[in-house]
């Protein structure tokens, strides 16, 4: 009985090109380069071969192009491995930009500014770029002068953090900015955080060493002698 075949057909993949290592290799003579990465000469196939297992190593085709190609005698186990860290901490030491926007409006109240603005900072300190567009609407678009006095007036309030990439630019309704975060950006907040935590610190040891200071609001305790005067009715 044939097997079904599946509806969803994928071509297959094609596999990535791998060096040729030791019989896979089929030219009929090399230029051989050592494990110490000294040039060997051109050699018969046979002859660098023998030469690489002499060594207990692989020889492994790293210039096929070359005429003649190009092989060296290392180990192809180890080398792989070492091409696959470097490419690993490569992806990681990669740095990700991420792009935010912020939408206002040119007659934007105090209260949305304020908001809009604390946004802006987050995302600043969060080392990310924003993007910041005014949205015009009927007759708003004959005065664009205001959306570029806003954007100007958000970038110089949150300059500490931000400088202007893209200068303001008007593309039909709306007028956009963008801002990149200095080397200020974060800064200010992982410093508060520090801040916050010496000073946590600092209480936690005085009260260790019996200097906590006394909470508001709460009488010193009496003495012995004076709760007994009181109760004996001493003047």
């Amino acid at each position: 009985m044939r097997p079904r075949r599946s509806s969803s057909w994928e071509p297959p993949r094609r596999p990535e090109p791998q060096a040729r290592v030791n019989d896979a290799i089929r030219a009929p003579r090399v230029r051989l380069i050592g494990e110490e990465g000294q040039q060997l000469g051109i050699k018969q196939i046979e002859e660098a071969r023998t030469y690489a297992y002499g060594k207990g190593l692989d020889l492994v085709e790293v210039a096929a192009q070359a005429d003649p190609p190009v092989a060296k005698v290392m180990d192809y186990g180890k080398y792989r491995y070492e091409q696959e860290q470097k490419a690993k901490q490569a992806r990681k030491n990669q740095t990700q930009i991420h792009v935010k926007e912020i939408k206002l409006r040119p007659k934007i109240g105090v209260h949305d500014y304020e908001t809009k603005k604390g946004h802006v900072v987050r995302f600043l300190n969060q080392r990310a770029k924003v993007k910041v567009t005014i949205m015009f609407r009927g007759r708003e678009r004959e005065h664009p002068d205001r959306g570029r006095d806003l954007l100007m007036r958000l970038a110089e309030d949150v300059k500490e953090l931000g400088a202007i990439e893209i200068q303001p630019l008007l593309e039909g309704r709306n007028m956009t900015m963008v801002l990149a975060p200095t080397k200020n950006a974060g800064v200010v907040r992982k410093d508060a955080e520090t801040e916050a935590k010496l000073g946590s610190q600092e209480e936690v040891q005085g009260d260790r060493n019996g200097e906590a200071p006394a909470q508001e609001g709460r009488p010193e305790s009496q003495s012995g002698a004076q709760v007994a005067e009181a109760e004996a009715g001493v003047p």
